[in-house]
């Protein structure tokens, strides 16, 4: 289970504290729910998940100000009681002297954005969406070819980085060499990023570290890119049989995600940065409904078939 703090949330948004303590840094946030507090300030507690940041905005704010100062007291002493991390008041709304006392009391955070509360409310759910996400760790090269995340792997020594730079060289993006984060931002989407410490670095063998930012301009980088296509580089073997025609499609399950997946077989004389591109490129297709061997087979299926209609025709005796 992932988590951030509290202190790194309100650093990330930039968020004013308004009713401060002196334990930011031991709040933990380890869910992306987030719940919208109209509910609670009416009195129905029940079903409340007390592990997810709260927000109030307008509408909230107009409700309580109906009341007289003891009833919002009270609602907000039954509400505070309940416990949960924090308190996040949208659109720089003014805020209740009872609100305060009440959060003091209970040692629960006020913290107070200028934003809309939906526009907020979006973006603190995208980030924790990033940030609480499941991960693993891959060893290879993570690319962005023709808008397709393509992550390349295979065994120490077989050409990931040199592969990798050639596709810089050809106006593509870097996105992590050696190690690749991998984190499931949703059912369907995977999000691969580079660690700090080697973000925009590549290693050459015989040449050592290059910073591909500064050698190629900050047009030849990016921070994160989606996981479209698994092309995984192996040693050239005689014995093996590597399929030409691509129509059974592969798999790779990452983080219980199944990602399309090639194995290209490495030799002398095979330029793995065009066959990269290619790659690339046949996935858009494949992802747009169009699929070049299936579309062969079928021209040859028809061709075998109109040439056993004609000779049928020929012999009356069948």
């Amino acid at each position: 289970m992932y988590s951030i703090t509290l202190r790194e949330l309100i650093e990330e948004f930039q968020l004013e504290v308004v009713s401060d303590t002196e334990n930011l840094d031991d709040i933990i946030i380890s869910t992306s729910d987030i719940n919208r507090s109209g509910l609670q300030l009416a009195g129905y507690l029940e079903y409340f998940g007390t592990d997810r940041i709260q927000i109030i905005g307008k509408g909230e704010t107009a409700y309580m100000s109906e009341m007289s100062s003891e009833e919002r007291y009270k609602r907000l002493d039954d509400f505070f009681k309940c416990g949960f991390p924090c308190m996040v008041v949208a659109r720089g709304l003014e805020i209740f002297p009872e609100m305060i006392d009440v959060s003091k009391k209970y040692s629960i955070p006020i913290i107070r954005t200028e934003d809309i509360t939906s526009r907020f409310l979006s973006g603190l759910i995208r980030y924790m969406n990033v940030q609480l996400a499941p991960r693993t760790t891959k060893h290879g090269v993570l690319v962005e070819v023709y808008g397709e995340g393509i992550l390349i792997l295979g065994d120490s020594g077989v050409g990931k980085s040199e592969t990798a730079l050639e596709i810089v060289k050809r106006g593509h993006r870097l996105v992590a060499d050696d190690v690749v984060e991998i984190r499931k931002v949703s059912d369907k989407t995977l999000v691969g990023t580079a660690p700090d410490i080697i973000r925009h670095f590549i290693e050459i063998r015989g040449i050592g570290i290059l910073d591909v930012k500064n050698l190629y301009g900050v047009g030849s980088v990016k921070v994160t890119e989606n996981i479209n296509l698994v092309i995984n580089l192996e040693f050239w073997d005689n014995n093996k049989n590597y399929d030409r025609l691509g129509l059974v499609d592969e798999y790779t399950d990452i983080l219980g995600m199944m990602v399309p997946a090639l194995n290209i077989p490495v030799r002398p004389g095979r330029n793995l940065a065009v066959i990269v591109e290619v790659a690339a490129m046949n996935n858009r297709q494949k992802k747009m409904g169009y699929n070049a061997a299936k579309v062969l087979n079928e021209r040859v299926m028809g061709e075998i078939n109109r040439d056993a209609q004609s000779k049928g025709e020929e012999m009356p005796w069948r």
